[in-house]
């Protein structure tokens, strides 16, 4: 049986770490190569700090995708890789790089995971987790001031000027490509559970052929489309 692969997506701040991580859990880690989208921000070494931080991060070129895409691969073939490592408080990659190895299910985490066809089409399940614009902004506020060092005044002014806008014109739209809508993210373990329950049934072969594909035998929750 191929390895399943799982994206998950949603806004800023909206819970699919917490989400992807609880799938994870339920799921069994040593079943699971977990990859965050957000490891493959290109390297800015080569600029000033200053130049660093009026990127816009939020826009899918600022992310080497095309380097996620050939490893998903070669976890697909059953190989190993090994993926960069960011550093979010300088903007830059780190030297070492973090080895995944291949594993039965494969999830990818990120805000613009859907955004890119050539990625969404690797994915067997997409999971997109819809959570209010002003919790989201809070839970990023809190996140980037204790974890990233930033100051409030900067954490708004990048919200402002490219987090918002680009949530509406890349992250928001790509939801129509989710098969399964999780509301309220890591609180919601109703959806969770039913959703680490039909990748523990993908697992076991439920799918025609052994095929791991959720879209060819769809489970009742992923026909309604939504989970509430």
């Amino acid at each position: 049986m191929r390895p399943i692969i799982i994206g998950v997506a949603g806004g800023t701040g909206s819970g699919k770490t917490t989400v992807a991580y609880q799938i994870l859990k339920r799921v069994g880690a040593e079943h699971v190569a977990y990859i965050p989208h957000d490891a493959y921000y290109r390297d800015h070494s080569h600029l000033p700090p200053e130049e660093r931080a009026q990127v816009n991060y939020d826009h899918p070129d600022a992310l080497e995708t095309e380097l996620l895409i050939e490893h998903l691969k070669e976890l697909r073939a059953g190989r190993a890789v090994e993926i960069p490592v960011y550093d979010f408080t300088t903007h830059t990659r780190r030297p070492e790089t973090r080895r995944v190895e291949a594993a039965p299910v494969i999830m990818v985490e990120g805000i613009l995971v859907f955004a890119e066809r050539k990625l969404r089409e690797l994915f067997d399940v997409k999971i997109y987790v819809d959570t209010d614009a002003d919790v989201r902004f809070i839970r990023r506020l809190q996140r980037d001031i204790e974890e990233r060092g930033r100051s409030v005044q900067s954490v708004c002014e990048q919200y402002l000027k490219t987090v918002r806008p680009m949530h509406l014109e890349f992250v928001e739209p790509s939801k129509r490509y989710a098969d399964v809508i999780i509301p309220e993210g890591g609180f919601n373990e109703v959806a969770i559970e039913m959703v680490a329950a039909r990748i523990r049934g993908l697992l076991a072969g439920d799918a025609p052929g052994g095929q791991a594909n959720a879209c060819e035998q769809p489970s009742p929750e992923e026909a309604t489309r939504s989970l509430t």
